[in-house]
């Protein structure tokens, strides 16, 4: 790549490094320098002629105000832990288990009527009368229990610690005063806020973007006292910490019901994004969007009229900004900003309506990293990171363009770090260069348009409830990784866009879940019309791939829904009696790579004799395809990213389609990804492994061989 680049590229610069700061800005051909938590820009360096952004978050480092004014104090509903009586009575200490310095129990008296008692053994209330709060030693004493029964309280609790900070104190060693969190609900709090973020912006003319930390409310982040469990509860979809007395009472005038603490803990399991919303979550997650875009207008309004743009962090307190929700555009950003370690999360920024879409990379410059393991410390290899967070990145970026790049952190951290430095200008040179190749037009895509089917639908586009390391459990976010740089259109969809036609312009339609959850839909599929209409669908000619339980619901003859079509079926313990039918494993060329493979799971079944078996494990199918109509069925056992298996679901497409074999611009080994550019007439071929690669690409100008160093890009130039 000879072609030298410049721009669209943040520095993290640091006050006291300035010779750093402006060598890596120049190595790096960085357009903006910016300031991290934790650190500020000299005068010197807000002065070098480079634009500069300002982080802010507007709710926290308020700690004098809030101190005087604690009622504005952000909150959430906690369950005791669950106490067995063993008499008539029962005392419960609040907060028992729960990291105490995260948490103060709410004593207010707004507070306390709010509070629930249940006996989880009846899953029975306990009567308010029956129970009462003894304030100097935050019990609650049940006067009347049965004995040998389970009890819990909710309540109210404080939450003294604002959560990004409790973890870089915890993790990265900060010793600075613990901020507290403010909640802009009230009044007087917004008005507050509003003087604050005004003289913020008199104060820092020289500053061309604002960039939010998010905007209000962070994702649930529950921390328990002992550090074998630390992480009690967390979801980066949760909207437990928008919660208060006086949020509980606009929601009621406005939406005419009242919602009680057991709405927003529901029996100890809360509401994480893995199971499908109720419709009490969705009008509160929509009450939480309207107040966050509303206040949070007025403050990209204030910044506008400072001359400044205004930029939003989709992490940390993200809760309510929602970027695919009907509202976003009202906020007025000029931009997002998304941090990612994986393909599917640079695909969620791009995806987004904002004017400005850049990422940031990881790992970020701070000495710990991701699961607390070394980067920039004793032991770390940040060069080594940075290659295989970019390499999963870079897949993605090949398909849907973004902005910008950008690192976040100290950059002291580097001074000593060649390796890293050379690397991160490999990368932003590469950046640039795919950059321009989407100015000229859109890479090729093969005919076919995938639908993604789950409970949340375009809302949830291209994420599940965090970050890959957070959600690996479910088959989807394997899905998400893997659709997001395969070259085909992908769209997101729920259970009423399929009755209101969303099926229509669908080649391929992907369910992939666990039964109950979001993700494969719960009782999303007790609706006839749903079924009936796919059933049409895939007759007419569409491809259904459902993986582990897909469509899965009791209480019908099939427990996968959609059985008729995938020529599979899952046995609950009804049919253990029942026969089963024998299969051979059928070989078709070129179509499972060497190396992949999904893992088994018990009680598969085929339901007609007709499903082809492409692969087993233990007697039992975990892939096949399935005859229906015109269409197919395919079935996956489970899914797991990687290589190989990402070209599996490639090939499974192609071969549902005809096309395996026979498709234009794609590599022939699963190590390899390329992305062509028509306009522009570049090849654009990657090694996505650490170890050398060769690999073979069909082109209209005829085979072209390359061979490529480890995770190395080439560009071809084709005619």
């Amino acid at each position: 790549m000879t072609n030298k680049l410049k721009g669209s590229f943040t520095l993290p610069g640091e006050s006291g490094y300035e010779d750093l700061t402006l060598k890596m800005a120049q190595k790096w051909g960085a357009d903006v320098i910016r300031d991290s938590d934790g650190t500020q820009l000299s005068p010197e360096i807000l002065e070098a002629g480079y634009d500069i952004y300002s982080t802010v978050c507007i709710i926290r480092d308020h700690n004098d105000w809030i101190r005087k004014h604690p009622s504005n104090m952000q909150q959430t509903f906690l369950q005791s832990m669950p106490k067995i009586a063993e008499g008539d009575f029962l005392s419960i200490h609040l907060l028992d288990g729960y990291f105490t310095q995260q948490f103060e129990v709410n004593q207010s008296k707004e507070s306390v009527e709010l509070w629930q008692v249940f006996d989880r053994t009846t899953n029975m209330e306990v009567p308010k009368r029956l129970w009462n709060y003894e304030k100097e030693l935050d019990h609650v004493v049940i006067k009347t229990t049965e004995p040998f029964h389970e009890y819990t309280v909710n309540f109210l609790a404080y939450r003294k610690w604002e959560e990004i900070n409790m973890y870089n104190h915890v993790t990265n060693n900060w010793t600075s005063d613990h901020l507290i969190p403010v909640d802009p609900r009230s009044d007087e709090a917004q008005e507050y806020l509003y003087k604050w973020m005004d003289n913020w912006c008199k104060e820092h003319p020289l500053t061309n973007v604002v960039r939010f930390t998010s905007m209000f409310y962070n994702f649930v982040w529950i921390w328990g006292s002992d550090e074998r469990d630390r992480n009690l509860y967390t979801d980066w979809g949760s909207y437990d910490f928008t919660v208060s007395p006086l949020a509980l009472e606009q929601f009621k005038k406005q939406y005419g019901y009242e919602l009680t603490s057991e709405d927003f803990i529901n029996k100890g399991s809360n509401h994480p994004t893995h199971m499908p919303p109720t419709k009490k979550l969705l009008d509160y997650m929509d009450f939480t969007n309207q107040f966050v875009v509303s206040y949070g207008k007025k403050l990209v309004d204030l910044v506008h009229s400072y001359g400044k743009k205004a930029y939003v962090f989709y992490d940390d307190s993200w809760v309510g900004v929602e970027p695919y929700s009907k509202r976003f555009e009202e906020f007025g950003f000029d931009g997002l900003i998304k941090c990612v370690f994986s393909g599917y999360e640079a695909r969620l920024c791009a995806g987004a309506k904002a004017d400005t879409h850049e990422l940031r990379l990881h790992p970020y410059l701070f000495p710990t990293g991701l699961g607390g393991a070394p980067t920039f410390s004793e032991g770390g290899n940040p060069a080594r990171d940075a290659a295989v967070y970019w390499n999963r990145v870079r897949r993605a970026l090949l398909r849907e363009p973004v902005d910008r790049i950008g690192l976040g952190g100290y950059l002291h951290l580097v001074e000593d770090q060649p390796e890293f430095n050379d690397y991160i200008e490999k990368v932003a040179d590469e950046f640039r260069l795919i950059k321009s190749f989407h100015a000229e037009g859109k890479p090729y895509t093969l005919p076919y348009k995938v639908a993604v089917l789950h409970s949340w639908g375009h809302l949830r586009s291209w994420t599940l409830s965090g970050h890959f390391h957070e959600t690996y459990m479910h088959d989807l976010i394997h899905i998400n990784e893997a659709l997001a740089g395969l070259p085909v259109d992908v769209k997101f969809i729920n259970f009423d866009d399929v009755i209101n036609g969303a099926l229509d312009d669908v080649d391929i339609l992907i369910n992939a879940g666990r039964a109950g959850d979001a993700w494969s839909g719960g009782d999303n599929w007790e609706d006839d019309r749903v079924i009936s209409l796919i059933f049409r669908w895939a007759g007419e000619g569409g491809i259904l791939i459902g993986v582990n339980e897909p469509s899965a619901l009791n209480g019908y003859k099939n427990f996968l829904r959609l059985a008729p079509v995938l020529g599979i079926d899952i046995d609950r313990g009804s049919k253990v009696c029942h026969g089963r039918w024998q299969f051979t494993v059928e070989t078709v060329d070129g179509l499972i790579p060497e190396g992949a493979g999904v893992k088994g799971k018990d009680h598969v079944f085929i339901t007609d004799g007709k499903a082809h078996i492409l692969a087993e494990e233990g007697g039992l199918p975990t892939i096949s395809i399935h005859d229906f109509g015109k269409g197919k069925g395919i079935y996956l056992s489970s899914f797991q990213v990687n290589n190989e298996n990402t070209r599996l679901l490639l090939n499974l497409m192609l071969y549902a389609k005809g096309d395996l074999g026979k498709a234009l611009y794609l590599t022939d080994t699963a190590d390899t990804e390329c992305a062509y550019y028509p306009n522009a007439k570049r090849l654009v071929v990657m090694n996505e492994t650490d170890r050398d690669a060769e690999t073979s690409i069909k082109t209209s100008d005829g085979d072209i061989h390359v061979a490529l160093k480890p995770f190395e890009t080439q560009i071809h130039e084709l005619s």
